[in-house]
């Protein structure tokens, strides 16, 4: 799920910068950072948060309060009131994936900056065997295929963020439920449910 949330941090201004506008300068160190110390100073876009996900864009600074020093540090530092754009996955959301890549336990799938997990188990009630040269899952009784490059509906079942602040979470999700699995598949479901109810014969005609 994409969300706008309000953010207020203090934000380190280097010495080095002090004679370029202010507001430039955070939003400079907001985005992208920079090394001090030998660790980073800001840089949130791209930050994985356990609480609020993927930061993926700081789209405008609100308020900057005057700066303070610190002793023996030539540095400013200003809080900051900032809005970012953020993506979390929530659990039972429904996502539309693209297939990246299909191994023998399952396939990974990708929506928006992140990637996420299908099992073997949870593609379809049909058995799936791995075809190694095809890089492709295959099920026995219904010959449904999933392979790079598909596009597919998914429902997300595990969350568990990296708490070092990366992109290395796990995330994993289901097809094995109605409306889920390749958008052809969903698409065969619903033509055959319309063909059935076409089928019936209607009640208002009986016994006439």
């Amino acid at each position: 799920m994409y969300k706008s949330i309000k953010v207020e941090d203090v934000v380190r201004v280097p010495p080095p910068r002090f004679g370029e506008p202010l507001t430039d300068v955070v939003e400079d160190v907001l985005k992208h950072g920079y090394e001090y110390k030998g660790g980073v100073i800001g840089g949130y876009e791209g930050l994985v948060d356990r609480d609020v996900g993927v930061v993926l864009a700081i789209t405008d600074v609100e308020s900057i309060e005057d700066g303070r020093l610190i002793p023996n540090d030539g540095a400013s530092y200003h809080k900051t009131v900032f809005n970012a754009i953020v993506f979390k996955p929530e659990l039972h959301e429904i996502l539309d994936c693209e297939v990246v890549d299909v191994v023998e336990f399952g396939a990974f799938v990708r929506f928006g900056p992140l990637d996420g997990l299908v099992h073997v188990s949870q593609i379809t009630d049909d058995y799936i065997s791995y075809d190694e040269k095809r890089a492709a899952l295959l099920g026995k009784t219904t010959n449904k295929v999933i392979e790079v490059g598909n596009r597919v509906r998914a429902r997300v079942v595990a969350v568990s963020t990296s708490p070092d602040g990366q992109k290395e979470g796990k995330i994993n999700l289901t097809m094995r439920q109605p409306n889920l699995g390749r958008f052809e598949w969903i698409a065969e479901e619903k033509e055959k449910k319309k063909k059935g109810k076409d089928a019936k014969p209607d009640k208002s005609e009986e016994g006439k």
